[in-house]
């Protein structure tokens, strides 16, 4: 029986790859993923009251078995069929790059609700449209929770739905049926290399969603960027570019960068136009140039966009400062969690520094080692004051993550902590810091968890960073 043929029936009531979530009159896919096989959890769908089951192995004597050459993709089909292809209905806008996702679809979303549109967002802090909110558990969602998010936002008549496309999710085939109407490359750096062995072929992960464009979309490509230059000349050599490169169609000029904020000149085909705007750093003027470029190309006007950025705050956790407004120093937590987003990060405080930066962070554990020395080099690089500590150790030791951080520190360097317990890292950090200087707290960003091997437990480094700036506070005060 055809795939297309069961997704379109009405007795079936969903589409599921995990066998939790299986209910009466559900199609249950078998999919061998990293960590479990959908085949060992045949038997719990049927309990659960699976009507058919696509598997790629041999089940004899199941009425409902359906055997496929590709499990993954024939859920990807399921998925689409069932909800019926909603993307072709809505205008999707990806954004893949390894920093600035999340920043430039926060401002993507501003730019066109100011502009009178109705849109919805998928990225890494949460999946939300109308006043629907869900806390996101990956960038990029499984199929069946983007298809049915997409047909939502489809019944609710939005006209845009702006999503964070994770490399894993390209590669994984999250999106493939998903016809984008548009897709920006923000940058590229090493990131993922667990999973993808090489920037090579991270990079073919990432241009496989500009194969996913509608004739009539386009492209915006940040050219300056050694990989948006090599996807420029691949395969758009029509995009829009933007970038500090007078090359560029829509780029930046005579920029002033602040402790409070950020002022420029938007220079586009269209015309010119300053801009101010409360996020810090040149590389938040990136994000804006790219989230400009698409607004530009859905025909909003120069001054809508000056006034919607004006008005934008930064998301949850990217470069969010956290200190009271009477401190004498300065508090950021930022999700900061490669050496290139650390270099980022830290360049970005130092222009606006007057005195020390210290900066706390760690390393995630199951995830690409390579970038732990790399940290620790970037870290010592751009800090006065560096404080090693743990992130999210998963199944390793955390001691073990922060020696590997520490080879990277250089020799007889002595500027540096390593303290284990993250809430007491961040309180040693904020106990030392004075007048003018910066606290960098970065890697967990807007997260509000750690994750170790036999638990999750609630931290959030922002309620941790403003207790301690309260304990210092009243101290002062005593």
């Amino acid at each position: 029986m055809l795939l297309k043929e069961i997704a379109k029936r009405t007795n079936i009531k969903g589409i599921t790859c995990d066998s939790r979530k299986v209910k009466s009159g559900f199609v249950f896919v078998a999919i061998k993923g990293t960590k479990f096989n959908g085949q060992d959890f045949i038997k719990d769908a049927i309990k659960n009251g699976a009507t058919y089951i696509v598997s790629q192995s041999n089940e004899r004597g199941l009425a409902s078995f359906i055997r496929v050459k590709d499990a993954r993709a024939a859920y990807v089909r399921l998925c689409a069929d069932f909800y019926k292809n909603p993307s072709e209905k809505l205008k999707v806008i990806g954004i893949t790059g390894t920093n600035g996702k999340t920043t430039t679809t926060y401002l993507v979303d501003a730019i066109l609700k100011k502009a009178g549109f109705k849109c919805g967002k998928i990225g890494t802090i949460d999946y939300s449209f109308g006043k629907r909110k869900i806390v996101a558990s990956n960038t990029t969602p499984d199929a069946g929770l983007m298809q049915s998010l997409l047909y939502d936002m489809v019944e609710e008549e939005l006209n845009y739905c702006i999503i964070e496309v994770s490399s894993h999710a390209l590669d994984q085939g999250r999106t493939d049926l998903i016809k984008f109407h548009s897709a920006v490359f923000t940058n590229l750096s090493k990131e993922h290399l667990d999973y993808h062995k090489t920037m090579d072929e991270y990079f073919l992960c990432k241009k496989k969603l500009f194969d996913q464009i509608k004739k009539q979309g386009y492209t915006i490509i940040n050219i300056d960027d050694i990989y948006g230059k090599k996807l420029l000349k691949a395969i758009a050599p029509e995009a829009t570019t933007y970038g500090f490169n007078k090359a560029a169609n829509v780029r930046a000029e005579n920029e002033k960068l602040k402790s409070k904020g950020s002022e420029f000149l938007l220079i586009t085909l269209k015309g010119k136009i300053e801009i101010t705007t409360s996020l810090i750093g040149r590389y938040n003027i990136y994000n804006i140039l790219a989230a400009a470029s698409v607004a530009l190309e859905e025909g909003v006007g120069l001054n809508v966009i000056k006034e919607a950025i004006s008005e934008f705050q930064a998301p949850p956790g990217r470069m969010e400062l956290v200190s009271l407004a009477d401190d004498e120093y300065s508090v950021y937590v930022d999700y900061a969690h490669t050496d290139d987003a650390l270099r980022k990060a830290l360049t970005c405080v130092s222009e606006l520094a007057n005195n020390k930066i210290i900066t706390v962070f760690g390393c995630g554990g199951d995830r690409d080692k390579e970038k732990r020395p790399n940290m620790g080099k970037t870290a010592a690089e751009f800090s006065d004051f560096v404080i090693i500590t743990s992130d999210n150790p998963r199944s390793e030791d955390p001691a073990g993550i922060m020696e590997q951080i520490k080879k990277g520190l250089p020799k007889n360097y002595k500027d540096y902590l390593a303290i284990e317990d993250r809430a007491q890292a961040i309180e040693k950090a904020i106990g030392m810091a004075g007048k003018d200087d910066i606290v960098l707290l970065a890697g967990k960003g807007h997260e509000t968890y750690q994750i170790f091997k036999h638990e999750r437990v609630h931290f959030d480094d922002r309620e941790i960073a403003r207790a301690a700036l309260m304990v210092k506070k009243q101290k002062c005060l005593a």
